[in-house]
Parts: structure tokens; C-alpha cells; sequence
């Protein structure tokens, strides 16, 4: 019989969440699908749009609806979310968590080497001031730590080495 509980992937914006959750979805033949898709399909708007218009308490809010939603009606499924997704009071009770984690130096470095790297930083408002986005990194690394079942180390690794180490930690 197969796992029917969900595989959540928190961690910092920018660290690889939603190709990790592709390629966990690809080696296990499961969904895969990613809150801040699921917030602009829903309000028909960009995350950054929301964040401006209506303030990071409303979008927040957002995330404990579909939190409260994937609770009742996802299973087998690996979510990618937001990077700050992990506030949701229901977090655990949403599947297993795993936390992708790598130094927001490395992060930013990344992001910032890509050939779409303008529109990928765009799309993430806590990310246009660079030392805030250091400080928020600091405030909430032992916040996911301590919301993950599992912690899993980017670093170099490719998505599909990601996935295949996380479908490893979960079969323990």
C-alpha cells in the first residue's frame, strides 16, 4: 500500500523547494504542487502584488486557508512552499517536513547567477533588501529547524540527489 501522507518542504525562499519538489514528485510518482501557485490561482494575483497591496498579515492569513485546506482534502502529495509557509499552526499535521536548508549567502549567490535571476528576485518581496534578507534568514533558521521532522543540506546537490536523499530519510 502506498504513503498517503504528504511530503512538505519548507525552508528559505530562493533554496530549491519547488525543483526539489518536482523531482520528489518524479521519483515517486507522486503530485507535486506549490502553495504560492496555489494563493495567486486562487487571488488571481501575484505574490508580490498581494505583499504590496494588501500587506504580509493578509497573505499570512492566506497560507492558513490553504493550509486548513490541504489538511482536509491533499494526501500524497509533496508540497513546495513559501518561505514563510511554516508559520501555519497546522503545519504538522499537514505531512512529513522536511527542511531544505543552505546559508542565505549561498542562497542569494545562486538566485543571483541565474539567467532569469531579475524576474526570480522580483517575484520575491523579502528579498529587495539584502541585509534584511540576512536577518529574516537568522530569525528563522531555528524556526523551521525546529518545525522539521528532517533537515536536508542543499548545497551543491542537484534536485534529483535532493530527492532521492529525502525519499531516503523518510523510508527510516
Amino acid at each position: 500500500m502506498q504513503d498517503t501522507s504528504n511530503i512538505i518542504l519548507i525552508g528559505f525562499m530562493g533554496v530549491g523547494k519547488g525543483r526539489t519538489a518536482r523531482a520528489l514528485a518524479a521519483l515517486t510518482g507522486r503530485f507535486a504542487v506549490d502553495t504560492d501557485d496555489l494563493i495567486e490561482s486562487k487571488t488571481k494575483s501575484k505574490i508580490r502584488h498581494i505583499f504590496a497591496e494588501q500587506g504580509e498579515g493578509f497573505f499570512r492569513s492566506l497560507e492558513q486557508q490553504l493550509a486548513d485546506w490541504l489538511e482536509q482534502h491533499v494526501s500524497g502529495t509533496v508540497v513546495s512552499t513559501g518561505g514563510g509557509f511554516f508559520k501555519v499552526n497546522n503545519l504538522s499535521k499537514l505531512g512529513r517536513v522536511i527542511y531544505l536548508h543552505a546559508p542565505v549567502e549561498d542562497i542569494l549567490h545562486t538566485m543571483q547567477q541565474q539567467e532569469n535571476a531579475k524576474k526570480k528576485l522580483k517575484k520575491r518581496p523579502l528579498l529587495h533588501d539584502i541585509e534584511q534578507a540576512k536577518a529574516l534568514f537568522s530569525q528563522r533558521l531555528p524556526l523551521y529547524r525546529a518545525a522539521a521532522e528532517f533537515e536536508v543540506a542543499v548545497g551543491e546537490k542537484t534536485a534529483e540527489v535532493l530527492a532521492q536523499e529525502i525519499v531516503t530519510l523518510l523510508k527510516k
